[in-house]
């Protein structure tokens, strides 16, 4: 490895890994307020509004005026509003109202897993073994995180649905965040994000798609009262403003798939600080589904690219019909296209 790709390795995984704990916290912040009688809608108008203006000032002096960019952008950056920062958010915070805050992220961290059997049906795509495992490992784990098989089972499919809803939004973010074919600056992107998701999430409550409720009582974190604006202040600085621009910044270094596995961490940072701050302590097996959870999504994520289809002429070309006119062979020229 070169010293500019380890130098920019080193970067891009720092800043992931402070996303990562940037993101860690919001479930945790959420459920606190969640249980002092906020809405879902509620927390998550001022968390993306708050973001929204930390980062608006920033991207218009990394534009320079340059607008001709941001409008050659602008399907980008609504898309990646609504359904990378909207949606995710809302639906998480919307299924911690009816399962753990682990939980509902190990959910969510089944994108990898969807992505690739969704592309196998729509495709024909067939996924390698090594895939395939993976999935089947991911979801035994993920039995034994909701207690499938305990006693007096009881699990809350509004719950699991909200969470699904986020893992949709959770693939849309990787693959929005780690796209560096544009030159649109990354706290350009957050900004013009959160504010597409603001103005798209006051939009759902002034029509009353769902309900908004507030509160100005204590929140307790670890047996201390904050007051009410604390989490949310924290939420819109650090779990949306800083989280997004460190995501994207390190995503764009790293690529999608390491910078995926580096979310990974989100998981294991948001269970321990749910036990710390809000008391929701995962039982033994829990831990042990959600480690094979991840396992899983590791095996997927090593598993992409290689199919199990035999690979067509068009990307075994012979070496001879790759050579240039002096018959020097290119370097790289015997491998396969990617």
């Amino acid at each position: 490895m070169r010293p500019d790709s380890s130098s920019r390795f080193g970067v891009g995984l720092w800043l992931a890994l402070l996303s990562a704990f940037a993101f860690a916290t919001s479930g945790t912040l959420a459920a606190g307020l969640l249980a002092t009688g906020w809405s879902p809608l509620g927390i998550v108008i001022p968390r993306v509004s708050i973001g929204a203006a930390v980062t608006l000032g920033f991207a218009l002096v990394a534009l320079r005026g340059r607008w001709s960019v941001l409008r050659q952008h602008w399907q980008m950056v609504v898309s990646y509003g609504v359904v990378a920062i909207a949606v995710p958010q809302l639906a998480h915070f919307s299924a911690v109202q009816y399962m753990q805050v682990a939980q509902g992220l190990l959910i969510q961290y089944l994108a990898p897993v969807a992505i690739v059997f969704w592309l196998w049906l729509r495709r024909g795509e067939r996924p390698a073994t090594r895939t395939v495992l993976g999935s089947v490992v991911a979801m035994g784990g993920l039995a034994l995180v909701l207690q499938v098989s305990a006693a007096g089972f009881s699990l809350d499919l509004r719950g699991v649905a909200w969470s699904l809803l986020a893992m949709l939004g959770n693939a849309a973010y990787f693959i929005f965040s780690s796209d560096d074919r544009t030159d649109l600056p990354p706290v350009v992107m957050v900004a013009g994000g959160t504010v597409c998701a603001s103005v798209l999430l006051i939009a759902v409550a002034l029509v009353g798609l769902l309900p908004v409720a507030i509160s100005t009582a204590p929140v307790t974190y670890a047996g201390f009262e904050v007051a009410w604006w604390v989490p949310l202040v924290v939420l819109g600085v650090v779990a949306s403003a800083a989280s997004y621009l460190l995501g994207i910044t390190g995503a764009r270094l790293l690529g999608t798939r390491l910078a995926s596995f580096v979310g990974l961490s989100e998981v294991l940072i948001a269970i321990m600080l749910a036990s710390v701050l809000v008391g929701q302590v995962l039982t033994g097996s829990q831990w042990l589904g959600g480690l094979l959870v991840l396992a899983g999504v590791v095996l997927v994520k090593l598993g992409e690219g290689r199919t199990g289809q035999r690979p067509t002429a068009a990307r075994t070309r012979p070496v001879t019909e790759q050579l240039p006119e002096d018959g020097r062979l290119v370097e790289g020229a015997a491998d396969p296209i990617r």
